[in-house]
């Protein structure tokens, strides 16, 4: 279906700065939502960030007005911008995709929930020092 590869990872001081990326190939046209989610060592894996086919975001309150999600369709590439960096930060970073959004009474939105989403690539290491 959609293979994802994850880049951009690596260790930063507390109030660095990363930019992810992830690049999708195979069969990605019919994609409508993606999204960066996080897991640290021995906690639940969370929603980031979310962005739709019309480019509609989402983000977990954690990292609003901190992180950026975007895309560029042309290159089939998604993106996290990730400025003020914390170290409750520290986790691995996933990318994923959806075929379709969740849709209720003909509105369609891109949920930050881990199992909503069926294609995942092998994420990357983020890693915020104080």
């Amino acid at each position: 279906q959609v293979q994802l590869v994850e880049s951009g990872g690596g260790s930063v001081q507390a109030g660095g700065s990363l930019r992810l990326s992830c690049a999708a190939s195979g069969y990605t046209y019919s994609t409508y939502c993606m999204g960066w989610f996080r897991q640290a060592p021995g906690k639940e894996r969370e929603g980031v960030a979310v962005i739709d086919g019309d480019g509609s975001t989402s983000y977990a309150d954690s990292v609003k007005g901190r992180f950026t999600i975007s895309k560029d369709n042309a290159k089939n590439t998604l993106y996290l911008q990730m400025n003020s960096l914390k170290p409750e930060d520290t986790a691995m970073y996933y990318c994923a995709s959806r075929e379709g959004g969740y849709c209720s009474g003909g509105y369609c939105y891109c949920l930050r929930l881990p199992y909503e989403y069926n294609d995942w690539g092998q994420g990357t290491q983020v890693t915020v020092s104080s």
